[in-house]
């Protein structure tokens, strides 16, 4: 039996592994002359296997798209398979403090190198730029149409990942699928008429950033970069706001906490409460709620502090408009930076055209889809790879019955 997987990345290479048997002809086919090229740069390089393993009624609300599909598909392979899979050949794991896991080593290498061993080992057949141009549906197998020739298949894994335009699922229009409009999902937000940019590199750990007029929000840190504001919370934020953010041509109003231990009475409590304690101590040389000195020092010229100002001095007026910058701090933004290497679709094969217990199509007999070529998408933190990893698996292993 010949088994083909379209896509030489990480849920392409997890079902190859897992459609390995004896007797099983599993080939590769990756239309670059790369192999797991997202592997190698996620992360900055390190690879972000997974999240720490949660209850999956929890680890599913990490996904803007997919969660009701993965609640059928993660008890088949969840966090705690991703880890024990790679820690049985030899790649220690590390949990970091917000729960994201890497490699022990910090290189991305170790992830790629352990799959590539496992391909060889298995003798999985792989075909370095060969892109698909066609599927066509023969009888019980499938004609493919490729850079080096036709091939007739008998079971087909399509694992090519998100694409940024509609064309580059052209390949699939042999098939009934519908395709979803691939939208961007985490991105930072460009505020390219806003003097915080000049506070490039400076960040806060605990951000609140919610986006004017909608209930969208979260928490986690924030970023300031040259072209306007990143981090945590600005990616995710990013994730579950993709389709409202595109209708609005990516133009909004984001508003900050800069520290979302304090809401806005508390934040008004403490400055009172320190005037009080020292009265003579200059505002912009003593920055409070853990904020860095140079933002400080620009939320006090944004609330008319004056430049040796002392705290005992501070007018009702400016004191509401640094709890204003604190707390409610507004950010126009016009556009947004998208990691291209690293980049995360939503959109692609509808997820109501696929059995969510084996990932084969509903259309189409022995046809399979893993990975983020499927509407799945997660916020950062390990979340798209674990889909990976479990799509890769369930698509895999169904594909030998």
């Amino acid at each position: 039996m010949k088994i083909v997987i379209i896509g030489g990345g990480a849920a392409g290479f997890f079902a190859a592994i897992h459609a390995s048997a004896p007797g099983i002809d599993v080939t590769i086919f990756e239309k670059s002359p790369k192999l797991l090229s997202k592997v190698k740069v996620s992360g900055g390089g390190r690879c972000n296997v997974t999240h720490r393993p949660m209850e999956i009624s929890k680890l599913v609300k990490n996904y803007p798209r997919g969660e009701k599909f993965l609640k059928r598909v993660f008890p088949k392979f969840k966090s705690e398979d991703t880890i024990n899979w790679f820690e049985s050949r030899g790649v220690a794991l590390k949990i970091e403090a917000d729960g994201r896991m890497f490699p022990v080593s910090d290189s991305s290498q170790s992830i790629i190198d352990v799959l590539l061993k496992e391909a060889q080992k298995l003798n999985i057949t792989i075909r370095k730029s060969c892109g698909v141009k066609s599927i066509t549906p023969v009888e019980s197998q499938y004609r493919l149409e490729t850079d080096d020739g036709v091939f007739l298949v008998d079971k087909l894994i399509i694992a090519t990942g998100g694409h940024p335009k509609l064309d580059n699922y052209s390949f699939l229009k042999g098939l009934k699928h519908s395709i979803l409009d691939p939208i961007p999902s985490l991105f930072t937000f460009n505020t390219p008429k806003e003097s915080l940019r000049e506070l490039m590199g400076l960040s806060v750990v605990d951000g609140i950033v919610k986006i004017e007029g909608t209930k969208m929000t979260y928490r986690g840190p924030v970023l300031v970069t040259h072209w306007g504001v990143s981090g945590p919370a600005v990616l995710k934020l990013s994730a579950f706001g993709a389709q409202w953010l595109k209708d609005k041509n990516y133009v909004a109003t984001a508003l900050i906490n800069w520290n979302g231990a304090y809401g806005e009475e508390e934040f008004s409590a403490q400055i009172k409460s320190y005037l009080l304690a020292h009265p003579n101590r200059k505002v912009e040389s003593h920055s409070l709620f853990e904020i860095p000195a140079r933002l400080w020092e620009h939320f006090c010229a944004r609330s008319g502090v004056e430049n040796a100002q002392l705290y005992g001095t501070l007018s009702k007026k400016q004191i509401n408009k640094l709890v204003q910058n604190l707390f409610c701090y507004t950010l126009k933004v016009e556009g947004k930076t998208t990691f291209k290497e690293e980049f995360v679709t939503a959109g692609g094969i509808a997820l109501n055209e696929v059995n969510p217990e084996t990932l084969e199509s509903n259309y189409h007999p022995n046809l399979y889809f893993a990975g983020e070529v499927l509407n799945i998408d997660g916020i950062t933190g390990g979340f798209n790879f674990q889909a990976a990893w479990s799509t890769g698996f369930l698509a895999g292993t169904a594909s030998l019955k």
